[in-house]
């Protein structure tokens, strides 16, 4: 066996009797990036250990195939049948999630997790897990753009804005490259730092991330701008939609006048405070109209506005069309997940 495949005795579980199993369901229109970030560490760990700590079966309600999100179609291995009691299941979403969880799989899941079966998410497959009842009372994340109408619509689930959640028996990841932190976790905790390591050394993961790490960028590197007060006053727009602050009193808590926060929006945002603070809040009012059953009315209030008719008009303005609860129209890939 080549050097480069040999384990460290340091990798190998005391006791370990058989691999680790996942099964991998995959909804509907789920993302590719989020499932490929999930399986890859553990083929690596198999690889960089030189022998088989897991492995998997990739499983969905039709038995046959699933559609990705990208329009790749993933051959299951096999339908939603039982699991073993020491496997864990991971849920893989993307777009379209209410649709995606259909009874068949929200019953299947209340089964396994009856049985005691360790279940995960990754992407927005935490909303499935949620729809279930599987994360009532638990700390939960899910991707940054659908945590507007998740906290809305569950909120018995302490909503934590980071790359993953681990509480008891239940796992939850962000969209993205996050299943890749989880899964680093899950190695690490199974064989070994020095094993979850070396995956991402071969994954060009230059930095693991843990439970406190956030998922998006900091405010700085979203705007492209290095000023303290200007992401001063930004953050603290992002914490007030519901009822907004008005520019002077913006300005004067960042210790500036508003004809200098004026100044400081028109160099490094390209828009007037008013203008940048009203798109935070339309942005948030899109999320809420796609991903809840709030009605017009109630998104209106939830985003700041004192009426429906002046929120459908800025709504409109800013997106081209009146604002609606039914979600994009069909071929919109705009929520990406």
């Amino acid at each position: 066996m080549p050097d480069s495949l040999r384990a460290p005795s340091a990798t190998s579980a005391p006791g370990q009797t058989r691999p680790r199993r996942y099964h991998f369901l995959l909804l509907e229109r789920f993302t590719m990036i989020s499932f490929a970030a999930a399986i890859e560490p553990l083929r690596l760990a198999n690889r960089m250990a030189g022998q088989r700590l897991y492995d998997w079966r990739i499983i969905g309600e039709a038995a046959d195939f699933a559609m990705c999100s990208n329009g790749a179609r993933i051959a299951l291995d096999a339908g939603l049948g039982e699991t073993g009691r020491e496997d864990t299941i991971l849920v893989c979403g993307g777009l379209d999630i209410v649709r995606a969880g259909t009874r068949a799989i929200l019953a299947w899941l209340r089964r396994e997790a009856r049985r005691g079966a360790r279940i995960g998410a990754v992407c927005t497959g935490a909303w499935t897990l949620a729809e279930a009842g599987l994360l009532n009372g638990r700390r939960a994340t899910i991707h940054w753009e659908n945590q507007d109408g998740f906290a809305e619509k569950f909120p018995d689930i302490l909503l934590i804005r980071t790359v993953f959640v681990e509480d008891g028996n239940r796992l939850t990841a962000a969209g993205g490259t996050a299943a890749i932190d989880l899964m680093l976790h899950e190695i690490a905790r199974d064989h070994g730092s020095a094993l979850a390591n070396r995956v991402a050394d071969q994954m060009i993961h230059t930095s693991i991330r843990g439970t406190d790490d956030q998922q998006r960028l900091s405010i700085p590197t979203r705007i492209g701008a290095r000023h303290p007060r200007l992401a001063q006053v930004i953050a603290r727009m992002e914490a007030n939609i519901e009822e907004p602050l008005s520019p002077t009193r913006l300005a004067l808590d960042a210790g500036m006048s508003p004809r200098q926060l004026e100044r400081l929006f028109a160099r490094y945002v390209g828009r007037t405070p008013k203008r940048y603070y009203m798109e935070l809040r339309l942005e948030r009012a899109r999320n809420l109209l796609v991903q809840t059953e709030m009605s017009v009315m109630e998104v209106a209030l939830a985003c700041g506005f004192a009426s429906a008719s002046h929120f459908s008009k800025c709504y409109r303005t800013t997106f081209g069309n009146s604002p609606y609860r039914r979600g994009f129209p069909e071929g919109d890939e705009a929520k990406t997940g």
